[in-house]
């Protein structure tokens, strides 16, 4: 396995063998002395990084997922890459409730289309075409503004929950669909199970025309990382042709994110897998000493697939 090092000359990034472990290099651009850390460092800063009570299904780089189709709820199975199952996700689809604000949609506008056409019938003789002209218009339009607000009033927020096994015995992370209604931007808050904010995920419909990008965010609003189409060209072809039976597979490069200056060093990768099947590799390999919360990285690989409606 590679190590990644950043020279604090030049701030270029290498990947070098494990035979540098602990040893120092000459950065090639620069001449700055790079100190390469060993294993011991590397697994100290990994404690440090880590939350103690961390549950141990997080405690790992690579996460395989697996979307579990016939269901009407989303639902996701998580191994580790050994095979064995250590989280079951849910996304309720919240079904009844849909159908509910659907009729509700129907009931506001057939009522208000309705009543204007019977209040002009009422009044055929009184009034003149003019207003009855004004009254189907208002009618109509006050009938789509309303009948709107209904739907977005009973339309439930779809928010995603993370569980031990597949009984829902353990609750160990949440998701929170932030708005109900995504019209430029989504947002998406990670709650902790005792409700304590981990981070956000935004992401913006206007930019994502051309390239697909994902922004994270600690509990106190600093910016953490960046999720990216792996390519431009391919992203364009994506659009172009669609998925080309998973040959155009969507994949993310995931990096740490500065607004003021380029992308960062690579953190990890979010892959899916040329199946028939939806199944999905999340690799955070590159980020040896595991500055990213894998609970932040795990709901951004759901994320990733969920909130683009893969």
């Amino acid at each position: 396995m590679s190590i990644a090092v950043q020279c604090q000359g030049c701030g270029a990034n290498y990947k070098l063998k494990d035979e540098f472990a602990g040893k120092n290099v000459k950065c090639p651009k620069c001449s700055e002395v790079i100190a390469v850390p060993g294993y011991e460092e590397e697994e100290e800063a990994i404690g440090q990084n880590e939350a103690n009570d961390l549950h141990s299904a997080f405690r790992r780089d690579k996460f395989l997922l697996r979307q579990k189709h016939m269901s009407i709820n989303q639902k996701y199975h998580v191994w580790d890459d050994q095979g064995a199952t250590i989280l079951f996700i849910e996304r309720p689809t919240h079904l009844l409730k849909n159908i509910i604000a659907a009729f509700g949609f129907i009931f506001v506008l057939v009522l208000m289309i309705g009543g204007s056409i019977g209040l002009i019938a009422a009044l055929d003789k009184q009034l003149p075409d003019a207003a009855k002209a004004v009254i189907a218009i208002v009618g109509v339009i006050g009938g789509i503004v309303l009948s709107v607000f209904v739907l977005i009033a009973l339309m439930p927020r779809r928010h995603i929950h993370f569980y031990s096994d597949e009984q829902r015995g353990e609750e160990l992370l949440k998701i929170l669909q932030d708005n109900k209604v995504m019209l430029f931007t989504a947002t998406y808050t990670v709650l902790t199970p005792d409700g304590s904010l981990l981070g956000r995920f935004r992401k913006n419909y206007f930019y994502n025309l051309f390239r697909k990008r994902w922004y994270g965010f600690d509990a106190e609003g600093n910016p953490t990382l960046i999720a990216m189409e792996d390519s431009l060209i391919l992203s364009l072809l994506r659009r172009l042709l669609g998925p080309m039976f998973g040959l155009l597979r969507t994949n993310f490069i995931i990096r740490e994110w500065d607004p003021n200056g380029p992308p960062g060093r690579i953190l990890g990768e979010f892959n899916r897998k040329l199946t028939l099947l939806d199944r999905y590799v999340l690799d955070l390999s590159d980020d040896r000493t595991r500055t990213l919360d894998r609970r932040m990285a795990l709901a951004l690989g759901v994320l990733l697939d969920t909130g683009e409606r893969r």
